[in-house]
């Protein structure tokens, strides 16, 4: 097992931003961290990397607390840009590199792997400050990952990336992945986590919410989302009892139902009103599950 916290809390005064929160993520594979802004996710990653000192609980990976011994096998994104606008790029990658234990020519030939990978080998000797906020964020990511970590946590990689370079990044993690790196991540967007994680934690106020495998949290959600298309109105199923919410839009209507009973029932009654184009009952998506817990909380 990697990467282990048990029940950590950390209050700043009479604010407690993490409230016993616990969760370890095994080695090999990516955790997806979720929560709205103010959560609790960034102080729970700078009490990971000992930026921060835990109120009370503990925190470690492979056995050991995180110093600057570790310092080398470990990647850190931060969501706030970390670069120094002036200095040009391929000298700060290299810098970044020394930091974390590389030797300079080692530092270099991986910046300038990564530079082209990312399709960015154009920039080694332009400015931070006048690249795009895009092209700002990939170099900050190949700070991250150019030395090679084993522990690597990325706090909003995709802010700022268009959705070619999304992918392009999303291909970079999962090979990070496959090589046998542990992944910690946090994103607002719930398809990435979908798409990536195997496990994950929702955390709200700096408290737990759920956490576990992703399918396993789909399943104790207890509800279903059923998708019809069709060229009429889909209105009048609204008030088919059993139907909790209903989403309509140009593309038919997502009724979100617990019993599959009711599915059927929305199938017979769209069937009476004329042919249906696509019948389709889902899984709830992430995103469904993030905004009735999180939802829940707010009430």
């Amino acid at each position: 097992m990697a990467l282990q916290l048990e029940q950590v809390s950390k209050r700043f005064g009479d604010f407690t931003a993490v409230d016993q929160l616990s969760l370890t993520v095994e080695e090999g594979t990516m955790y997806g961290f979720l929560g709205a802004n103010g959560a609790g996710k960034t102080t729970t990653f700078r009490m990971i990397l000992g930026l921060l000192n835990t109120t009370a609980g503990s925190i470690h990976w492979n056995g050991q607390k995180i110093s600057y011994a570790t310092s080398p096998l470990i990647g850190y994104l931060p969501e706030e840009r970390g670069l120094y606008p002036k200095m040009k790029v391929l000298e700060q990658l290299v810098f970044l590199g020394q930091l974390r234990g590389m030797n300079k020519t080692a530092a270099k030939n991986a910046a300038l792997q990564w530079l082209e990978r990312f399709e960015v080998p154009h920039y080694t000797n332009k400015k931070v400050e006048e690249l795009s906020k895009g092209n700002q964020q990939k170099i900050q990511v190949i700070a991250s990952l150019m030395h090679d970590p084993k522990l690597l946590i990325l706090d909003e990689p995709f802010s700022g990336l268009d959705p070619v370079n999304v992918e392009m990044l999303k291909r970079a993690i999962i090979d990070f992945r496959n090589s046998g790196a542990t992944i910690l991540f946090s994103s607002h967007r719930m398809d990435h986590v979908e798409e990536l994680c195997e496990q994950l934690s929702i955390i709200h106020h700096g408290q737990q919410l759920v956490s576990g495998n992703l399918r396993d949290v789909k399943r104790s959600f207890g509800k279903q989302n059923v998708r019809i298309r069709a060229d009429f109105p889909l209105e009048e199923l609204d008030t088919i009892a059993g139907v909790i919410t209903a989403h309509h839009s140009l593309e038919g209507a997502v009724f979100q139902v617990e019993e599959e009973s009711t599915a059927n029932a929305l199938l017979q009654a769209a069937l009476l009103k004329g042919p249906i184009r696509h019948f389709e009952i889902e899984e709830p998506s992430l995103q469904d599950i993030f905004i009735a817990k999180v939802g829940e909380e707010h009430a």
